[in-house]
């Protein structure tokens, strides 16, 4: 049993919640071929791989950010575009690999971080200047982004096949 299957109380609950909402985004991606995952079936330049990649990335980073800042977080560079494509080679099963990798160590993580230790954001237009965000708030935020791409998701899944996993 790992640490993060002990967990009680906040830790558990903010993991639980995140576990649920990556748990819709992987059930609406089960069963498609490389072709559907890469489809975009909708206006929206979005697609099923697209999206597993983006969740990924944007959880690894911010988990950066709850272990070594602003700083941490931008070492890496990020695809403003590509993120939310299926490059030519990825398939589908290797994007849901990366994605279940990067949600063990996350989950690893939250299990011994102080939820309270705070960083100042990375400058950017969308976060308001001199802002800090805790571990915690980290955490929220990992909630509604992973919950808001599983509902794109739906959407697409219904445009290719029909099928719906949240409705």
């Amino acid at each position: 049993m790992t640490s993060t299957q002990q967990l009680t109380g906040e830790r558990a609950d903010l993991l639980q919640t995140l576990r649920r909402h990556r748990g819709f985004l992987l059930q609406t991606v089960d069963g498609l071929t490389d072709e559907q995952a890469a489809a975009r079936p909708t206006v929206s330049a979005l697609c099923l791989g697209g999206l597993v990649k983006h969740v990924a990335n944007v959880e690894h980073r911010w988990m950066l950010f709850a272990t070594g800042g602003a700083e941490a977080m931008e070492r890496e560079p990020i695809d403003w575009v590509g993120q939310f494509q299926m490059a030519p080679g990825e398939t589908l099963a290797g994007l849901v690999d990366r994605f279940q990798q990067v949600a063990g160590e996350t989950d690893e993580l939250i299990a011994t971080l102080d939820l309270d230790t705070s960083h100042p954001l990375p400058q950017a237009p969308w976060f308001e200047p001199g802002a800090s965000w805790t571990v915690r708030r980290v955490m929220l935020h990992l909630i509604a982004e992973t919950s808001q791409h599983a509902g794109h998701a739906d959407i697409l899944r219904e445009s290719i096949d029909g099928s719906r996993t949240m409705g």
